[in-house]
C-alpha cells in the first residue's frame, strides 16, 4: 500500500542527511519499537530517558513516509467540537483530553528548552472558525464550554474580526498550539536518545513476530532477530503484521505549500487556523514564511493513485487559499498527499494488546497524532516501570470493542 504521494516539504532538501545503520546481528533489549517515524522517535526518547533499554527498527528511512507529510499543526483540541464528540464519549473525557493535550504541548516545550530548538519550533495561538451563519452557534457553544472549564479562549465575530477573510464566528485560543518541522524533530529526538543509549536501525523491516512467554522476538527481512520483553507498534496505519483488527478509519488528506510570502497582514499573529467545513481545512505558516494549507480529505485510500483526482484536490486548496488572502501574491511550490487515520472520538490507541500481553500500541490516530505520541511515550514508559497512568483508559485499544 502506498501511503504518501507527491513532494513533501519537510523531506525535500534537508541539512540533516544522516545514514542510520541497518541491523546486521541478533540482539536483545528490554523494549522493541517498530517504526522510525516521529512516533517511534518520541517513544525512544521517553524510554531511554527513563533508563529503559530499547531498540528502534524502521523498515525504510527514518523520518520519511507518514512523518514527511505531517503538517505538525499542533493543538490541544480535537478534530470535532465538544457537542459532536459527546455522541461517542463523555464530556469529562473530552475535557480531560483537552487538558492532557495541553500537558503534551508543555512537554514538547520542555524538550526544546532543554535540548535546543533545531526543528523550527514555535508556540502559536489557534483559531477555529466558521464562515457560515448557520454554524455560529456551534462555535459559540464550544467557546462557552471551554471558558466554563478554564481554557484561555476568546470569541470573535464580524464586529471584532482581525482576519482578512470571511469569518462569522471564531474561537481564538491563546497559546493553544505549536508548530515545528517533523523531520528535524524526529532526528533531534533520535540524536538525544542515541546519546543516552538507544540503538536505532533503518532499512530494517520486521517481517515476523513471535510471542514466547515473557519474551517477544522480532525477525527482520535479512534474518536477524531482536529479542525483547515488550514490542511497541509505532507503525502508524500499517498494523497488519501485528493484528487483523482495523483500528481507525483511513482517509487521504491533501496539502499544498506556497513559495515564501512577504506580507501576512490580515493573518493575526500567523496563528494556526482550522475551519468547521466537512472535511475541514487547516493552515499554518513556516519559519521561512510559506503557507501550508491542507484538507479536502477523501475516504477512498485508493485515490492516492488517482492523479486526476489528486490534481483537482490541489487546485481546490490553492483556490481556497487565494480566496482567503486575496491581496497576497501566492505561488504554489509543493503538493503532496497521504493516508491518515481517524476515530470516532478523535483519540488514538495507546496500551496493551488484548491478545498478546507483550505487544503494546502507540498509534496517534487523528489530527493530534504527534501530541498523542508524546502522551504515549510518557504513559508507556511509566507502565513499563509498573505505574499505570489513569489517562491510559482514554486511549485503550479495546475501548470500542463490544
Amino acid at each position: 500500500m502506498q501511503y504518501v504521494s507527491g513532494d513533501p516539504l519537510f523531506t525535500r532538501a534537508k541539512n540533516i542527511n544522516k545514514q542510520i545503520p541497518y541491523l546486521t546481528q541478533d540482539i536483545s533489549t528490554d523494549v522493541i519499537i517498530v517504526g522510525g517515524g516521529v512516533t517511534g522517535a518520541i517513544l525512544a526518547y521517553y524510554f531511554t530517558k527513563n533508563k529503559i533499554e530499547c531498540v528502534l527498527l524502521e523498515k525504510a528511512r527514518i523520518g520519511h513516509c507518514s512523518t514527511s507529510i505531517t503538517t505538525s499543526l499542533l493543538q490541544y483540541e480535537l478534530d470535532g467540537d465538544v457537542e459532536n464528540l459527546k455522541e461517542y464519549t463523555t464530556l469529562d473525557n473530552v475535557i480531560q483530553s483537552y487538558r492532557i493535550g495541553q500537558n503534551a504541548l508543555k512537554e514538547l516545550s520542555e524538550f526544546i528548552n532543554q535540548y535546543g530548538n533545531i526543528c523550527d519550533y514555535e508556540v502559536k495561538d489557534t483559531l477555529l472558525y466558521t464562515a457560515k451563519n448557520i454554524e455560529k452557534k456551534i462555535i459559540e457553544q464550544e467557546y462557552k464550554t471551554r471558558r466554563q472549564y478554564g481554557f484561555d479562549v476568546s470569541f470573535i465575530d464580524e464586529s471584532n474580526n482581525p482576519f482578512c477573510f470571511d469569518l462569522k464566528a471564531g474561537l481564538y485560543s491563546n497559546m493553544g498550539g505549536a508548530q515545528l518541522d517533523p523531520y528535524k524533530y524526529t532526528h533531534h529526538l533520535l540524536d538525544v536518545s542515541i546519546a543516552m543509549g538507544l540503538k536505532a536501525f533503518e532499512n530494517t523491516e520486521v517481517i515476523n513476530v513471535e510471542y514466547l512467554g515473557d519474551k517477544v522476538v522480532a525477525e527482520t527481512i535479512y534474518g536477524q532477530k531482536v529479542c525483547g520483553k515488550k514490542l511497541i507498534v509505532a507503525t502508524g496505519y500499517n498494523t497488519k503484521l501485528f493484528t487483523d483488527r482495523k483500528f481507525g478509519i483511513n482517509s487521504i488528506t491533501y496539502n499544498v505549500v506556497t513559495k515564501p510570502i512577504q506580507d501576512f497582514s490580515g493573518w493575526h499573529k500567523k496563528c494556526l487556523i482550522r475551519d468547521t467545513s466537512d472535511p475541514y481545512n487547516y493552515l499554518r505558516t513556516t519559519c521561512d514564511n510559506r503557507i501550508i494549507i491542507g484538507g479536502e480529505d477523501s475516504d477512498c485510500i485508493e485515490d492516492i493513485n488517482n492523479k486526476k483526482l489528486i490534481s483537482k484536490k490541489y487546485d481546490t486548496l490553492e483556490q481556497r487559499l487565494k480566496n482567503m488572502f486575496k491581496d497576497k501574491n501566492i505561488d504554489i511550490e509543493c503538493r503532496y498527499c497521504g493516508v491518515f487515520a481517524s476515530t470516532n472520538d478523535n483519540l488514538g490507541f495507546i496500551g496493551a494488546d488484548t491478545k498478546h500481553k507483550n505487544l503494546w500500541y502507540c498509534l496517534g490516530y487523528g489530527a493530534n497524532g504527534l501530541l498523542f505520541a508524546i502522551l504515549g511515550g510518557m504513559m508507556l514508559s511509566k507502565l513499563y516501570q509498573g505505574h499505570k497512568d489513569e489517562n491510559l483508559k482514554l486511549f485503550s485499544p479495546d475501548r470500542f470493542d463490544n
